[in-house]
């Protein structure tokens, strides 16, 4: 099986760890983690139902196969895709929290497939999912986590920066995918958080790291970078939208290349495409009306 459901704080699938074990060299090991508003105890609301399947229900709004676009199948041997389902749903304060003991026992599960498979494990998280993916890595084992990627994060600066100065996060690499379609969602973050006391990630970290790197997908200049590298990237961008980074057609392949064969897209290559400042809050809200072509909200 190439693709495993796993639900936070229940027992793990009874292959998983034979599975690992068996992998061949080269293949990835990649952990999809959900944001808001997912709970796989909830079937209305199950991200195995829908962005963690390889079949979503065509009738969910933001449907997209995660492990589908990332190359996986049911029972192939692409590797190891994990779809990580936890409890989003609620206030966002106390899914904030939630969010955190997620991470923590996701570094434990981290560790032991690392371990088994003999691979430092990938990781993918839209919105609060990147926040679990933070709190796991700085919690893992050093050298348990190759790349991540965060997905229009919905997190903080400070715990940003204590999870990549912990022993396992200055040994990974770190791909923050942002947009000025996210500033309404960053702002709301930031004053139900901190009171407005903290920025959240869509500018990044407050000073350079050589192993975490943001990557802007609504500046021309990404886009036409990551165009140059074979990349075939929707172009237009909404005024407001959470969910751009995994919807909008070929930016996928971009993570699949990052995440599955690190070596061909290295992180010295890919902070070539950043432009030479990120655009100003709220510049998206205030673009014209025919620069915001794609639609979505």
């Amino acid at each position: 099986m190439a693709l495993v459901a796993v639900d936070s704080g229940k027992a793990v699938p009874a292959g998983l760890w034979q599975r690992a074990a068996d992998l061949p060299a080269g293949r990835p090991i990649v952990v999809m983690i959900h944001g808001y508003r997912f709970s796989p105890d909830r079937a209305h609301a199950s991200p195995h139902r829908h962005i963690l399947s390889l079949t979503p229900d065509p009738d969910s709004r933001r449907a997209a196969s995660w492990p589908g676009a990332l190359g996986f199948t049911r029972d192939g041997d692409e590797g190891l895709a994990v779809a990580l389902g936890w409890d989003a749903c609620g206030a966002l304060r106390a899914v904030d929290g939630r969010a955190a003991e997620t991470g923590a026992r996701l570094a434990a599960l981290i560790d032991a497939l690392a371990l088994t498979a003999r691979r430092p494990v990938a990781l993918i998280g839209h919105s609060l999912g990147a926040r679990v993916a933070l709190a796991a890595l700085r919690r893992a084992s050093p050298g348990a986590v190759g790349r991540v990627v965060l997905l229009a994060a919905a997190d903080l600066r400070p715990r940003a920066e204590a999870a990549i100065a912990s022993p396992a996060g200055m040994l990974a690499e770190v791909i923050n995918v942002t947009s000025r379609e996210n500033d309404p969602y960053d702002l709301a973050l930031e004053l139900i958080l901190s009171a407005g006391r903290h920025r959240a990630l869509g500018f990044g970290l407050d000073r350079p790291r050589p192993n975490w790197i943001d990557l802007q997908i609504d500046a021309p200049e990404t886009l036409g970078f990551l165009g140059r590298l074979g990349f075939s990237i929707e172009g237009g961008a909404s005024r407001a939208c959470h969910w751009s980074p995994y919807l909008r057609a070929g930016l996928f392949e971009v993570w699949r290349a990052a995440l599955c064969t690190p070596q061909a897209l290295p992180l010295s290559l890919l902070a070539m495409a950043r432009p030479a400042r990120p655009a100003r809050r709220w510049s998206r809200l205030l673009a014209p009306q025919r620069e915001s072509s794609s639609g979505r909200a």
